[in-house]
């Protein structure tokens, strides 16, 4: 999944933009928060193409302001990880010194850049546009953030140039697993434990970003490609920023992989970082397991220990709580195989289709027995259901007034599926349609 950074000095309009095209547009599907200031990330899609959209925070230079400084260091990682650069500028207020200087920045990063210059949606503004071609780049768009104005034009023009991005050899039909979370939770201690002790390795598979490697891994018979995300840190970097570099590489292998890992410290626990990913994947349709690492290391653990522990998870990523959670060690190779068992069962899960005679002989019964609830008179009536040929796994619920279906009615149909069917691990979409 390819990348675009939105960046420019403060109060340019970026995050206009960015709300606009993450809240206003039908093929959107997620908007995460950042856990550090001034960030966002989104998916959307723009004729046919998908991409991974970035909010960063307005660059200042030359600042003693700390914050400040945090904030220019990121955007300065953001145009180093984006494969395409929307460059705002403020059109009422002419080409600054900082525009300038951040030009020359951004110049040297060699990156496809798009100048919008915001706020020129009238007739009078049109020919302030032309004033930024001292910043040295072809590409400007007139745009109005805020109304989306010029919008459409400038996407147009960014997609032309976002990688088509290929998988490597066999490896396109193998399951892909990715590890993922934040720093020092032992990530890279993992991935060497199982390709240490199973020395199955087929090849080295160069990786669609520079720091994930993709290993073609053999487990008791079983291919799969294991996407490790480990080498994120960068010496000399402040926490926000091993934070942010890591956030960006994450989000690059969930997009492209079929099962996320999610490795938790036992220490720290699930935090809010944690649980951003977590929702990620829930969003991209992703096979998740929870994997808590460093178990060794919990002092004073009883007889409940793991089950306190376990609900304290589930209360977190409510509702979607059908997870497995596993409890392993890293350094001591503790019930790494059994964590590796049960992605493998997840993406087969994944894989499970269900003919429709099954779904509807099942279901249809539950439904005449416990319908939707009347909405303003209304009574909706499901008449059939089936399951659609998509990656992600989703289901088609035809019914005459699909509009009223309440979302606890569309939970209750989940738990349902859940209780007949094995989907431990896997998001599951559910859709109403007019008959």
């Amino acid at each position: 999944m390819s990348i675009v950074a939105i960046i420019g000095r403060p109060n340019v309009g970026k995050s206009t933009l960015f709300n606009r095209l993450v809240g206003d547009r039908k093929a959107i599907v997620d908007d995460m928060s950042g856990v550090t200031r001034d960030r966002h990330y989104g998916k959307c899609e723009w004729t046919g193409h998908e991409f991974t959209i970035v909010d960063t925070g307005g660059f200042v230079s030359d600042t003693k302001d700390i914050f400040e400084k945090e904030i220019a260091n990121q955007v300065l990682i953001a145009i180093k990880e984006a494969d395409a650069l929307i460059f705002m500028v403020d059109g009422t207020a002419g080409v600054t010194d900082v525009d300038k200087e951040f030009g020359l920045i951004i110049r040297k990063s060699g990156k496809p850049v798009f100048i919008g210059v915001n706020k020129t949606d009238s007739n009078l503004r049109m020919d302030n546009q032309h004033q930024f071609h001292s910043l040295g780049f072809e590409n400007i768009f007139p745009i109005a953030s805020i109304s989306g104005f010029g919008t459409g034009d400038l996407l147009d023009e960014v997609v032309k140039v976002l990688p088509v991005l290929e998988e490597a050899g066999d490896a396109a039909a193998l399951p892909k697993i990715a590890l993922v979370g934040r720093p020092n939770v032992g990530k890279s201690s993992l991935c060497n434990a199982l390709l240490g002790v199973e020395r199955n390795i087929v090849t080295d598979i160069p990786g669609t970003t520079r720091d994930s490697i993709n290993t073609h891994y053999n487990y008791y018979g079983k291919d799969f490609v294991l996407i490790d995300t480990a080498g994120i840190r960068k010496k000399g970097k402040v926490n926000e920023d091993i934070e942010f570099y890591s956030v960006m590489r994450s989000i690059k292998a969930i997009e492209d992989t079929d099962v996320v890992m999610i490795l938790i410290d036992a220490k720290d626990g699930l935090e809010s970082q944690d649980v951003n990913l977590f929702h990620l994947a829930q969003k991209n349709g992703k096979g998740i397991v929870i994997v808590i690492n460093k178990w060794d290391l919990v002092e004073g653990k009883e007889t409940n220990t793991i089950k306190t522990y376990t609900e304290q998870i589930l209360r977190k990523i409510a509702p979607f709580t059908d997870v497995p959670i596993i409890f392993i060690s890293a350094l001591t190779k503790q019930r790494i195989f059994k964590a590796m068992e049960m992605a493998l069962e997840v993406y087969e899960n994944m894989s499970k289709r269900i003919t429709t005679s099954k779904l509807n002989d099942l279901l249809l019964p539950i439904i005449e027995k416990t319908p939707p609830p009347s909405t303003k008179g209304k009574q909706v009536k499901i008449k059939y259901i089936t399951q659609l040929p998509t990656k992600k796994v989703c289901f088609a619920f035809f019914c005459n007034l699909p509009q009223y279906v309440s979302e606890s009615y569309k939970r209750f149909l989940e738990n349902r599926l859940r209780e007949h069917f094995d989907f431990k691990g896997v998001p599951l979409f559910i859709f109403f349609r007019k008959k």
